[in-house]
């Protein structure tokens, strides 16, 4: 699966519900550290999201990042690509969701 396969659908959940993409994208480089020129190379590369992951810095704090998303608990997931792209799904929801930038961006 594609990191340019799944942005699409992730933008149209957070504007759907208010948010911008904007936001989108303070959330994913919080989590990943690229910024806009380097997300839009990504995507133009049709990178997987293991290829993603690997070129990213994931912060720090990420592991802060706990819940449910598709029936798991966020920090009970035992492989960490998979760990991972669950991490970047809950921000999006949580986002989409309405939750304060602050209450997202953990620490």
């Amino acid at each position: 699966m594609t990191f340019a396969g799944v942005y699409p659908l992730y933008l149209t959940k957070v504007e759907k519900k208010g948010r911008t993409k904007e936001e989108l994208h303070q959330v994913i480089t919080w989590l990943t550290g690229f910024d806009d020129k380097q997300l839009q190379e990504l995507i133009n590369e049709k990178v997987t999201f293991e290829t993603f992951f690997q070129r990213a810095s994931l912060n720090p704090h990420a592991g802060l990042i706990t819940g449910v998303i598709c029936g798991y608990r966020v920090e009970d997931i035992e492989n960490p690509l998979t760990q991972q792209v669950r991490y970047l799904d809950k921000l999006v929801d949580e986002l989409a969701k309405g939750r304060k930038m602050e209450k997202i961006l953990r620490g």
